[in-house]
């Protein structure tokens, strides 16, 4: 599966539209403005709340929480002790599995892994517009939300952390 996202319209408080290599609107990532922390939404093109994602008030470290139907889902935040800064780590809420994410974010160029074994590859290798990137999700049983979910939390995280507040 192949997704296409396009960077300008990212920030909070911002709706965009993730399509699928032939245009359709896949899922819709609906941003909360006017909150104490960052929240998103992710929606289904009939506006059903898939995905819930949110910044963890107290917490050490910037970290998102992402969560279906009110319960928890995944954590993600910057992995301790990297020599990359950009390296992020989603543990998922089963407390046993835990996801790695890598590369340059800020650049959409990532890969979100588990065991080394590709998930979804995100870069904007295969878009001539400069403000466009796609998500290529790599396994036919990964869950495209969860990994929609992830891209925007390690890229939110990776904008706060540089100062682009």
């Amino acid at each position: 599966m192949r997704l296409l996202v396009r960077d300008r319209l990212f920030g909070i408080g911002d709706d965009y539209w993730i399509e699928d290599d032939r245009g359709g609107k896949v899922f819709l990532v609906d941003g909360k403005a006017m909150r104490l922390r960052d929240t998103f939404e992710l929606k289904d093109p009939q506006g059903r709340v898939l995905i819930d994602i949110h910044a963890k008030m107290l917490a050490l470290r910037d970290t998102m929480v992402i969560e279906r139907e009110g319960e928890p889902l995944a954590r993600v935040k910057r992995k301790r002790l990297s020599l990359l800064r950009n390296h992020y780590r989603v543990e998922l809420a089963d407390g046993s599995t835990t996801l790695d994410v890598s590369g340059k974010i800020l650049d959409r160029e990532f890969a979100i892994e588990y065991e080394g074994e590709l998930l979804a590859d995100i870069s904007r290798r295969w878009f001539s517009v400069r403000d466009t990137y796609g998500l290529h999700i790599a396994r036919d049983d990964a869950d495209p939300a969860l990994l929609v979910a992830i891209a925007v939390c390690v890229i939110r995280l990776a904008e706060k952390e540089r100062g682009a507040d």
